[in-house]
């Protein structure tokens, strides 16, 4: 299918609604190739439900998902993932019991990749997991841990990638070190990025654009710097002295 649109991800007026709960309300966000959006907001403001929605792990009560092109909202995860949509959750998805390079290997080759071998080594190469390849992934440090499964999400080269929360419990140069490789993924691999994290200083440090939620709804979207200066995003969200 031939597209004509800008953006390799797009959700339009995407609500889900529990009875008369409206955890998300109306929400549309768009993602560029090779873009950071960050989500940002208070907790139970929506943004985990977002993603939940985009990837097929909740069914909308209203809205459309498009991905490259294609209406993807009546399609199950699985079939998501197939054509390129990623994601993480806030606990790690590793196998501790397994050496690294095997378990992104058979996560690869879960995916259908016909070489999973060198899929497996260059997404471990680009992560800098690659000298740990035969680690068990239980003796990581924590950091090593949330690129490996940084790595996991990343088989098969997607598209676009769903991250919820993958700074916490970090340290400030784990955090600092995972965000340069994100960034660096947007330009080497072509990876568009939907983040929700806590870190104000990475969201508003590698983002190109930041989304900010409350209470189900997008109150502020924009550029980092005018996103800061909001006096809505100030005063439900960052502080007035931020």
């Amino acid at each position: 299918m031939s597209n004509s649109s800008p953006y390799v991800l797009q959700a339009d007026d995407v609500a889900i609604h529990y009875g008369g709960v409206k955890a998300v309300d109306g929400v549309s966000l768009t993602l560029e190739k090779g873009q950071i959006r960050g989500l940002i907001g208070p907790n139970g403001a929506g943004k985990s439900t977002v993603i939940d929605a985009i990837t097929g792990r909740r069914r909308l009560t209203r809205g459309k998902v498009t991905l490259r092109g294609t209406d993807v909202s009546e399609m199950g995860v699985v079939e998501r993932r197939m054509l390129g949509l990623s994601r993480s959750f806030q606990r790690t998805s590793i196998f501790g019991g397994m050496p690294v390079r095997k378990q992104v290997e058979l996560a690869s080759h879960k995916m259908g990749v016909q070489d999973s071998a060198a899929d497996a080594d260059a997404v471990l190469k680009e992560l800098e997991l690659d000298r740990m390849a035969h680690v068990m992934a239980e003796d990581l440090g924590y950091g090593e841990q949330r690129r490996l499964d940084l790595a996991l999400a990343l088989v098969g080269r997607p598209s676009v990638l769903l991250l919820d929360e993958p700074m916490a419990g970090l340290s400030v140069k784990e955090s600092h070190d995972l965000a340069h490789h994100l960034k660096a993924l947007t330009s080497r691999w072509d990876v568009s990025v939907l983040l929700v994290e806590h870190d104000m200083d990475v969201v508003f440090g590698i983002s190109d654009v930041v989304t900010v939620f409350e209470l189900g709804r997008v109150i502020a979207s924009g550029e980092p710097a005018a996103v800061r200066a909001d006096p809505r995003v100030r005063e439900a969200y960052l502080g007035s002295a931020a």
